[in-house]
């Protein structure tokens, strides 16, 4: 299941989002806009010894996201 990143025609958000196979269209999580553009995204994949060896993130202190600090798009100034 694939990550992907959007970003909203109607208001400019940015936004990722986890899509499965079974999924509904993605709408946007500010305004519920439909009218999204796919944005191109780099990946990184660690294989062989070097995986053994990979310095992983510590998780978001915000949310717990594997992903590590920033990984969710949290942001402490919008609460």
């Amino acid at each position: 299941m694939p990550i992907y990143e959007y970003q909203c025609g109607s208001c400019g958000k940015e936004f990722e989002l986890l899509v499965r196979n079974s999924s509904a269209a993605p709408a946007c999580p500010a305004c519920s806009s439909t009218e999204l553009r796919k944005k191109l995204s780099a990946f990184a994949a660690i294989t062989g010894s070097a995986s053994a060896q990979a310095e992983f993130p510590a998780a978001c202190q915000s949310c717990g996201n594997p992903g590590g600090p920033g990984a969710c798009a949290f942001n402490a100034d919008q609460r």
